[in-house]
């Protein structure tokens, strides 16, 4: 049965519809604004519109603790959902040193300090590579 099922090839991939500009910015400012409140560090907003077709955005912050990233993971989670995003996936929220939070159209990323320095995803996405296409907006 295996056979079948490989000789066919792989499914056919969809493609990701875009969203409405109004809840992307939405979704952004309630990220942000939260994690703010819980007192992140470092908030940076990376546009990928263009360079990636898994998101529109991406947002790094730093947190201090586990539990302070277990919580910002939570809290940001919650306030998605009270707006209407229901298919959020949280990855790594079981006392890691980086948390994922992918929301199909914003992937947030959550680290402690040493492990934001070691994966080094700003430079990997940031606007330096594209020689000013996409910006790396740090977030007050």
């Amino acid at each position: 049965m295996r056979k079948k099922a490989s000789a066919s090839g792989p499914k056919a991939k969809t493609k990701r519809q875009p969203v409405a500009p109004d809840v992307l910015e939405q979704a952004l400012s309630i990220i942000t604004t939260s994690l703010d409140d819980d007192k992140a560090e470092n908030i940076v907003v990376i546009t990928l519109t263009g360079r990636a077709s898994f998101a529109d955005k991406m947002v790094i912050a730093t947190g201090l603790a586990d539990r302070q990233i277990a919580a910002m993971a939570q809290h940001i989670e919650r306030k998605l959902k009270e707006i209407g995003l229901k298919r959020i996936t949280v990855e790594g929220a079981n006392g890691s040193d980086w948390v994922l939070l992918d929301t199909g159209d914003i992937v947030v990323h959550l680290f402690k300090p040493e492990a934001r320095e070691l994966y080094g995803l700003e430079e990997m996405w940031g606007a330096e590579l594209d020689d000013g296409a996409a910006e790396a907006v740090p977030v007050a």
